[in-house]
Protein backbone atom coordinates (compact mmCIF):
# COMPACT_ATOMS: atom_id res chain seq x y z
CA UNK A 1 0.00 0.00 0.00
CA UNK A 2 2.64 2.60 0.85
CA UNK A 3 4.68 1.61 -2.15
CA UNK A 4 1.25 2.62 -4.16
CA UNK A 5 0.95 5.33 -2.02
CA UNK A 6 4.83 7.26 -3.15
CA UNK A 7 4.11 6.00 -6.60
CA UNK A 8 0.83 8.07 -7.17
CA UNK A 9 2.93 10.83 -5.17
CA UNK A 10 5.48 10.95 -7.57
CA UNK A 11 3.16 10.73 -10.28
CA UNK A 12 1.39 13.95 -9.19
CA UNK A 13 4.37 15.35 -8.77
CA UNK A 14 5.59 15.06 -12.14
CA UNK A 15 2.33 15.89 -13.40
CA UNK A 16 2.28 18.84 -11.35
CA UNK A 17 5.91 19.55 -12.34
CA UNK A 18 5.93 23.45 -13.38
CA UNK A 19 7.39 24.97 -16.99
CA UNK A 20 9.85 27.81 -16.65
CA UNK A 21 11.98 29.52 -19.30
CA UNK A 22 15.53 29.87 -19.53
CA UNK A 23 16.09 34.34 -19.73
CA UNK A 24 18.97 36.34 -19.81
CA UNK A 25 18.62 39.51 -17.57
CA UNK A 26 21.66 42.41 -17.31
CA UNK A 27 23.79 39.26 -18.31
CA UNK A 28 22.77 36.39 -16.25
CA UNK A 29 20.59 33.61 -16.76
CA UNK A 30 17.64 33.01 -14.80
CA UNK A 31 14.23 31.14 -14.95
CA UNK A 32 10.88 32.56 -15.22
CA UNK A 33 7.38 30.98 -14.53
CA UNK A 34 4.61 30.65 -16.64
CA UNK A 35 3.11 33.66 -14.14
CA UNK A 36 5.63 35.94 -15.19
CA UNK A 37 7.34 35.92 -11.54
CA UNK A 38 11.76 34.69 -11.40
CA UNK A 39 11.38 31.22 -9.80
CA UNK A 40 15.38 31.36 -10.81
CA UNK A 41 16.94 34.14 -9.96
CA UNK A 42 19.45 35.67 -12.70
CA UNK A 43 22.77 34.15 -11.28
CA UNK A 44 24.12 32.37 -13.75
CA UNK A 45 26.96 32.82 -16.48
CA UNK A 46 25.63 30.32 -18.53
CA UNK A 47 22.78 27.70 -18.41
CA UNK A 48 20.00 25.70 -20.45
CA UNK A 49 16.69 24.56 -20.56
CA UNK A 50 15.14 22.50 -18.37
CA UNK A 51 14.43 19.36 -19.49
CA UNK A 52 13.07 15.80 -17.68
CA UNK A 53 13.43 18.39 -14.65
CA UNK A 54 16.74 19.39 -14.16
CA UNK A 55 18.66 22.03 -16.00
CA UNK A 56 22.06 22.13 -17.31
CA UNK A 57 23.76 25.35 -15.38
CA UNK A 58 27.45 26.80 -15.60
CA UNK A 59 29.56 27.65 -12.18
CA UNK A 60 33.04 28.52 -12.18
CA UNK A 61 33.83 27.12 -15.90
CA UNK A 62 32.07 23.82 -15.26
CA UNK A 63 28.64 22.62 -15.72
CA UNK A 64 26.20 20.68 -13.52
CA UNK A 65 22.55 20.22 -12.94
CA UNK A 66 19.91 22.66 -11.11
CA UNK A 67 16.53 21.63 -10.10
CA UNK A 68 13.15 23.64 -10.37
CA UNK A 69 14.38 25.94 -7.35
CA UNK A 70 17.70 26.30 -8.35
CA UNK A 71 18.98 23.99 -6.00
CA UNK A 72 22.28 21.86 -7.30
CA UNK A 73 20.80 18.25 -8.34
CA UNK A 74 24.08 17.30 -9.25
CA UNK A 75 26.98 19.63 -8.75
CA UNK A 76 29.17 21.48 -11.18
CA UNK A 77 31.79 19.02 -12.14
CA UNK A 78 31.85 18.77 -15.88
CA UNK A 79 33.22 20.01 -19.12
CA UNK A 80 30.07 20.63 -20.38
CA UNK A 81 26.72 19.10 -20.76
CA UNK A 82 23.41 18.37 -22.34
CA UNK A 83 19.57 17.83 -21.84
CA UNK A 84 17.93 14.84 -19.93
CA UNK A 85 15.98 12.00 -21.13
CA UNK A 86 14.20 9.35 -19.65
CA UNK A 87 16.76 9.67 -16.54
CA UNK A 88 20.21 10.11 -18.67
CA UNK A 89 22.38 12.57 -19.99
CA UNK A 90 25.33 13.19 -21.91
CA UNK A 91 28.11 14.96 -20.49
CA UNK A 92 31.80 15.82 -21.03
CA UNK A 93 34.57 15.51 -18.88
CA UNK A 94 38.37 15.00 -19.55
CA UNK A 95 37.70 15.11 -22.83
CA UNK A 96 35.44 12.20 -23.05
CA UNK A 97 31.39 12.34 -23.14
CA UNK A 98 29.66 9.91 -21.34
CA UNK A 99 25.71 9.21 -20.15
CA UNK A 100 24.83 10.04 -16.09
CA UNK A 101 21.81 9.07 -14.97
CA UNK A 102 20.54 11.89 -12.19
CA UNK A 103 22.22 11.11 -9.39
CA UNK A 104 25.33 11.94 -11.13
CA UNK A 105 26.18 8.36 -11.37
CA UNK A 106 27.88 7.36 -15.03
CA UNK A 107 26.20 4.49 -17.29
CA UNK A 108 27.99 2.26 -19.28
CA UNK A 109 27.07 2.18 -22.58
CA UNK A 110 27.02 -0.16 -24.97
CA UNK A 111 30.03 0.14 -27.32
CA UNK A 112 29.48 2.53 -29.55
CA UNK A 113 31.76 4.59 -31.90
CA UNK A 114 30.00 7.71 -30.50
CA UNK A 115 27.59 8.63 -27.83
CA UNK A 116 23.86 10.15 -29.23
CA UNK A 117 21.49 12.37 -26.90
CA UNK A 118 18.46 9.96 -25.43
CA UNK A 119 15.37 11.47 -26.99
CA UNK A 120 11.99 10.37 -26.50
CA UNK A 121 13.59 6.96 -24.12
CA UNK A 122 16.09 6.05 -26.82
CA UNK A 123 19.65 6.80 -28.33
CA UNK A 124 21.36 5.80 -31.17
CA UNK A 125 24.43 3.85 -30.98
CA UNK A 126 27.04 3.46 -33.69
CA UNK A 127 28.87 0.32 -34.57
CA UNK A 128 31.31 1.09 -37.91
CA UNK A 129 28.97 1.49 -40.48
CA UNK A 130 25.82 0.99 -38.48
CA UNK A 131 23.15 2.21 -36.22
CA UNK A 132 21.32 0.47 -33.66
CA UNK A 133 19.42 1.68 -30.23
CA UNK A 134 19.62 2.23 -26.65
CA UNK A 135 17.24 2.44 -23.58
CA UNK A 136 17.99 3.95 -20.55
CA UNK A 137 19.05 1.25 -19.16
CA UNK A 138 21.67 0.59 -21.32
CA UNK A 139 20.03 -1.84 -23.19
CA UNK A 140 20.51 -2.52 -26.53
CA UNK A 141 16.39 -1.49 -28.00
CA UNK A 142 17.88 -2.05 -31.84
CA UNK A 143 20.77 -4.44 -32.76
CA UNK A 144 23.35 -1.88 -34.95
CA UNK A 145 21.54 -2.93 -38.56
CA UNK A 146 20.63 0.62 -40.22
CA UNK A 147 22.70 3.03 -42.36
CA UNK A 148 20.68 5.99 -40.88
CA UNK A 149 17.96 6.30 -38.41
CA UNK A 150 16.27 9.78 -38.22
CA UNK A 151 15.14 11.00 -34.67
CA UNK A 152 11.81 9.43 -33.73
CA UNK A 153 8.63 11.86 -34.03
CA UNK A 154 6.08 10.73 -31.93
CA UNK A 155 6.85 7.19 -31.43
CA UNK A 156 8.16 6.48 -34.78
CA UNK A 157 11.77 7.20 -36.48
CA UNK A 158 11.97 7.05 -40.27
CA UNK A 159 15.11 4.50 -41.13
CA UNK A 160 17.28 4.14 -44.55
CA UNK A 161 19.24 0.60 -45.88
CA UNK A 162 21.21 0.53 -49.18
CA UNK A 163 19.79 4.12 -50.54
CA UNK A 164 15.97 3.23 -49.15
CA UNK A 165 14.01 4.37 -46.90
CA UNK A 166 11.17 2.95 -44.10
CA UNK A 167 9.69 3.43 -40.49
CA UNK A 168 10.10 1.44 -37.22
CA UNK A 169 8.81 1.87 -33.96
CA UNK A 170 10.62 2.16 -30.71
CA UNK A 171 10.94 -1.59 -30.03
CA UNK A 172 12.35 -1.89 -33.74
CA UNK A 173 9.99 -3.41 -35.45
CA UNK A 174 9.63 -2.13 -39.32
CA UNK A 175 5.88 -0.58 -39.79
CA UNK A 176 6.37 0.86 -43.04
CA UNK A 177 8.71 -1.56 -45.62
CA UNK A 178 12.18 0.44 -46.04
CA UNK A 179 11.82 -0.04 -50.14
CA UNK A 180 11.35 3.90 -50.49
CA UNK A 181 13.09 6.84 -52.05
CA UNK A 182 11.77 8.60 -49.50
CA UNK A 183 8.96 8.65 -46.80
CA UNK A 184 7.19 10.85 -44.54
CA UNK A 185 5.94 11.17 -41.00
CA UNK A 186 4.59 8.44 -39.80
CA UNK A 187 0.17 9.35 -38.78
CA UNK A 188 -2.54 7.63 -38.32
CA UNK A 189 -0.68 4.24 -39.90
CA UNK A 190 -0.25 6.67 -42.75
CA UNK A 191 2.70 8.04 -44.49
CA UNK A 192 3.18 9.88 -47.56
CA UNK A 193 6.22 7.75 -49.85
CA UNK A 194 8.05 8.36 -53.16
CA UNK A 195 8.01 5.22 -54.73
CA UNK A 196 10.60 5.70 -57.95
CA UNK A 197 8.91 8.79 -59.50
CA UNK A 198 5.58 8.18 -57.97
CA UNK A 199 5.11 10.15 -55.00
CA UNK A 200 1.70 8.58 -53.01
CA UNK A 201 0.65 7.22 -49.40
CA UNK A 202 1.49 4.41 -47.61
CA UNK A 203 -1.76 3.07 -46.09
CA UNK A 204 -1.67 -0.16 -44.45
CA UNK A 205 1.65 -1.02 -45.72
CA UNK A 206 0.38 -0.82 -49.19
CA UNK A 207 1.76 2.24 -51.87
CA UNK A 208 -0.97 4.03 -53.72
CA UNK A 209 0.61 6.57 -55.87
CA UNK A 210 -1.56 9.62 -56.68
CA UNK A 211 -1.21 10.61 -60.22
CA UNK A 212 0.87 13.85 -61.33
CA UNK A 213 1.80 14.47 -57.56
CA UNK A 214 5.17 16.14 -57.39
CA UNK A 215 5.81 16.49 -53.69
CA UNK A 216 3.84 15.77 -50.67
CA UNK A 217 4.47 17.31 -47.22
CA UNK A 218 3.75 15.80 -43.71
CA UNK A 219 0.53 15.80 -41.47
CA UNK A 220 0.16 17.57 -38.79
CA UNK A 221 -2.47 17.30 -36.79
CA UNK A 222 -5.65 16.95 -39.09
CA UNK A 223 -6.59 14.15 -41.41
CA UNK A 224 -5.18 15.84 -44.17
CA UNK A 225 -2.15 16.99 -45.90
CA UNK A 226 -0.80 19.41 -48.46
CA UNK A 227 0.83 18.39 -52.11
CA UNK A 228 1.79 19.87 -55.04
CA UNK A 229 0.58 18.93 -58.28
CA UNK A 230 1.30 20.63 -61.61
CA UNK A 231 3.34 23.09 -59.69
CA UNK A 232 -0.03 23.83 -57.31
CA UNK A 233 -0.84 22.98 -54.07
CA UNK A 234 -3.51 21.67 -52.59
CA UNK A 235 -4.85 18.96 -49.69
CA UNK A 236 -5.12 15.20 -49.60
CA UNK A 237 -6.97 12.93 -46.97
CA UNK A 238 -5.40 9.85 -45.73
CA UNK A 239 -6.93 7.69 -48.01
CA UNK A 240 -4.75 9.63 -50.91
CA UNK A 241 -7.74 11.57 -52.49
CA UNK A 242 -7.83 15.16 -53.19
CA UNK A 243 -10.11 16.66 -50.37
CA UNK A 244 -9.20 20.42 -52.11
CA UNK A 245 -8.10 20.60 -55.75
CA UNK A 246 -4.47 21.86 -56.11
CA UNK A 247 -5.12 25.89 -56.95
CA UNK A 248 -2.44 27.61 -54.48
CA UNK A 249 0.15 28.64 -54.77
CA UNK A 250 2.00 27.69 -51.37
CA UNK A 251 0.54 26.23 -48.19
CA UNK A 252 0.82 25.21 -44.92
CA UNK A 253 -0.77 22.88 -42.48
CA UNK A 254 -4.40 22.73 -41.04
CA UNK A 255 -5.12 23.31 -37.57
CA UNK A 256 -8.70 24.53 -35.95
CA UNK A 257 -10.07 23.09 -39.51
CA UNK A 258 -8.31 26.28 -40.93
CA UNK A 259 -5.16 26.19 -43.17
CA UNK A 260 -3.17 29.34 -44.17
CA UNK A 261 -2.62 29.36 -47.94
CA UNK A 262 -0.92 31.39 -50.72
CA UNK A 263 -2.46 33.20 -53.39
CA UNK A 264 0.50 35.20 -55.48
CA UNK A 265 2.09 36.51 -53.22
CA UNK A 266 -0.46 37.18 -50.31
CA UNK A 267 -1.63 34.97 -48.04
CA UNK A 268 -5.20 33.87 -46.38
CA UNK A 269 -6.85 30.75 -44.76
CA UNK A 270 -8.73 28.78 -46.04
CA UNK A 271 -11.32 25.85 -44.41
CA UNK A 272 -11.94 22.10 -44.88
CA UNK A 273 -13.86 22.21 -48.08
CA UNK A 274 -11.26 24.61 -49.65
CA UNK A 275 -13.71 27.79 -49.40
CA UNK A 276 -11.39 31.17 -48.40
CA UNK A 277 -12.76 32.18 -45.07
CA UNK A 278 -10.36 34.68 -44.33
CA UNK A 279 -8.95 36.82 -48.12
CA UNK A 280 -5.56 36.58 -48.69
CA UNK A 281 -3.82 40.29 -47.50
CA UNK A 282 -0.67 38.84 -45.52
CA UNK A 283 3.04 38.77 -46.63
CA UNK A 284 3.26 35.56 -44.71
CA UNK A 285 0.84 33.26 -42.14
CA UNK A 286 1.30 30.57 -39.69
CA UNK A 287 -1.45 27.51 -38.44
CA UNK A 288 -3.63 28.28 -35.81
CA UNK A 289 -2.83 27.37 -31.67
CA UNK A 290 -4.91 25.60 -29.43
CA UNK A 291 -5.36 29.53 -28.26
CA UNK A 292 -7.29 30.13 -31.60
CA UNK A 293 -4.79 32.51 -32.83
CA UNK A 294 -2.37 32.78 -35.86
CA UNK A 295 1.00 34.57 -36.77
CA UNK A 296 0.48 36.69 -39.50
CA UNK A 297 3.20 39.21 -41.19
CA UNK A 298 2.41 42.71 -42.19
CA UNK A 299 5.97 44.84 -41.92
CA UNK A 300 6.54 42.50 -38.67
CA UNK A 301 3.97 39.77 -37.20
CA UNK A 302 0.93 39.86 -35.19
CA UNK A 303 -1.61 38.04 -34.62
CA UNK A 304 -5.03 36.74 -35.60
CA UNK A 305 -8.40 35.30 -34.31
CA UNK A 306 -10.15 32.49 -36.32
CA UNK A 307 -12.35 35.49 -37.74
CA UNK A 308 -9.60 37.18 -39.64
CA UNK A 309 -9.33 40.08 -37.01
CA UNK A 310 -5.83 41.49 -36.09
CA UNK A 311 -6.25 41.21 -32.04
CA UNK A 312 -2.53 41.52 -31.63
CA UNK A 313 -1.08 44.51 -33.48
CA UNK A 314 1.84 43.32 -36.12
CA UNK A 315 4.46 44.77 -34.69
CA UNK A 316 6.60 41.51 -33.31
CA UNK A 317 9.59 39.51 -34.40
CA UNK A 318 8.52 35.65 -34.21
CA UNK A 319 10.76 32.46 -34.14
CA UNK A 320 10.58 28.40 -33.75
CA UNK A 321 12.63 27.16 -30.79
CA UNK A 322 14.78 29.10 -29.41
CA UNK A 323 19.07 29.41 -29.18
CA UNK A 324 19.60 26.18 -27.58
CA UNK A 325 19.82 23.01 -29.88
CA UNK A 326 16.75 20.80 -27.61
CA UNK A 327 13.63 22.45 -29.74
CA UNK A 328 13.00 21.04 -33.43
CA UNK A 329 10.38 22.40 -35.49
CA UNK A 330 8.80 24.00 -32.93
CA UNK A 331 5.60 25.67 -33.61
CA UNK A 332 5.55 29.44 -33.70
CA UNK A 333 2.90 31.65 -32.06
CA UNK A 334 1.36 31.06 -28.83
CA UNK A 335 2.11 27.61 -27.17
CA UNK A 336 0.57 26.54 -23.69
CA UNK A 337 -1.16 30.40 -23.21
CA UNK A 338 2.02 32.58 -24.34
CA UNK A 339 3.94 33.16 -27.50
CA UNK A 340 7.87 33.96 -27.48
CA UNK A 341 8.20 37.29 -29.28
CA UNK A 342 10.70 39.97 -29.91
CA UNK A 343 10.55 43.80 -29.76
CA UNK A 344 13.50 45.59 -31.08
CA UNK A 345 16.39 43.83 -29.34
CA UNK A 346 14.50 42.21 -26.40
CA UNK A 347 12.51 39.23 -25.94
CA UNK A 348 9.49 38.45 -24.19
CA UNK A 349 6.11 36.69 -23.91
CA UNK A 350 2.93 37.84 -24.99
CA UNK A 351 -0.51 36.40 -23.24
CA UNK A 352 -3.40 36.09 -25.67
CA UNK A 353 -5.43 39.17 -24.94
CA UNK A 354 -1.65 41.00 -26.31
CA UNK A 355 -0.38 41.98 -23.05
CA UNK A 356 3.28 40.79 -21.69
CA UNK A 357 3.89 38.26 -19.09
CA UNK A 358 4.87 39.42 -16.29
CA UNK A 359 5.60 43.18 -17.99
CA UNK A 360 8.89 41.97 -18.14
CA UNK A 361 11.38 41.89 -21.51
CA UNK A 362 14.96 39.81 -21.50
CA UNK A 363 18.48 40.09 -23.27
CA UNK A 364 17.33 36.60 -24.44
CA UNK A 365 14.23 33.98 -23.83
CA UNK A 366 13.79 30.93 -24.08
CA UNK A 367 10.71 28.64 -24.55
CA UNK A 368 8.92 26.85 -21.30
CA UNK A 369 9.72 23.81 -20.70
CA UNK A 370 10.28 21.60 -17.52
Amino acid sequence: MKKIFFLLLAFVQISNAQELALVRKDGKFGYISQKGDFAIQPKFKTAKNFSDGLAAAEENGKWGFINPKGDWAIPATFDDAKYFDSGICMVSKDKKWVYINKKGEVQKAPETDKLFDFEGGVAFFRQGKKVGLIGPKMNVVLEPKYDMIKPFEDGFARVKNNDRWGIIDKTGKVVVEIIYDEVGNYFKNVTWAKNGSAFGLVIAGKFKAIDGVEKIWDFHTQDMTYAKKAGKIGFIDLKGNWAIEPKFDKARSFSKNLAPVCVGSKWGYINTKGTMVIEPQFKDAEIFSAEGLAPIKDKNWGFINESGKIVIPTQYGITAGGVFAMFKDEQKGFINGVARVKSGSQWGFLKPDGTTLGKQWYDNAEPFSK
